[in-house]
């Protein structure tokens, strides 16, 4: 169950934006585009703040660039003219958007640091992708960097660096080396955070205007009412 405060209008937590992107720190809990389950997704709610931010009558052009889990924190990008949006879909299917990660788990990988080769078949009935050490039918490959950033009491910070973008890439290779994430049961941790989230954020992405072709780093604080999130950043 999610008891998260989700993203409104009034308390959004916006990075960047300019005319052409807006740059979001998301809750977890909010979902980045409508789904099954009818909630108000942080598309809507990017729209209604611009709507009145910028006093804008009739509908609000927003594009969605890409995703975070809903149990996941961190950066989101939107595009703000369709100018903007095919370039930066482009951006992120080439690969050149540059992803670090935040994940919080409770035991210690085998390495300090480490890269991780998979192949990630997705469960589309379970929602869950499984990693494979070799090639297996309709798999993907999914690549990443690990380090240990951070010993807390019962837990390591690690900041992970992606290669690839597969469906719950960070979640699945973890669980697979034995480093389930805190809270997320769907990968092997031994209980759910209360308010359902996962200790997985989006924390730094590097990309290319797509307008002004200028390099742009993004940094996104994790969930401050989180004790273990503080710890990592104090």
């Amino acid at each position: 169950m999610i008891t998260n405060p989700h993203s409104t209008k009034d308390n959004l937590q916006v990075i960047y934006e300019d005319n052409h992107i807006i740059v979001i720190n998301k809750r977890p809990g909010d979902i980045v585009q409508g789904d099954k389950t009818g909630d108000e997704p942080l598309s809507e709610v990017v729209k209604s703040y611009i709507a009145e931010k910028y006093d804008k009558p009739g509908a609000v052009y927003l594009g969605v660039v890409h995703r975070l889990d809903r149990p996941t924190s961190g950066i989101v990008v939107f595009a703000r003219t369709s100018k903007a949006l095919p370039r930066l879909n482009k951006l992120f299917a080439q690969k050149e958007a540059k992803k670090t990660y935040w994940a919080v788990v409770k035991d210690a990988p085998p390495k300090k640091t480490d890269t991780l080769i998979h192949y990630l078949k997705r469960n589309p009935k379970q929602n869950k992708s499984y990693s494979h050490i070799n090639e297996v039918p309709d798999s993907k490959k999914g690549i990443l960097d690990y380090k240990i950033i951070k010993e807390l009491n019962n837990y390591y910070l690690l900041e992970i660096d992606l290669h690839t973008g597969r469906h719950h890439q960070i979640r699945s290779q973890l669980s697979a080396i034995g480093c389930s994430i805190k809270g997320d049961l769907k990968y092997g941790a031994d209980r759910s955070n209360k308010d359902g989230s996962i200790h997985l954020h989006s924390r730094k992405l590097v990309i290319t205007h797509p307008v002004k072709k200028e390099e742009m780093t993004f940094v996104a604080e994790p969930p401050t009412e989180d004790s273990i999130w503080n710890a990592c950043i104090s």
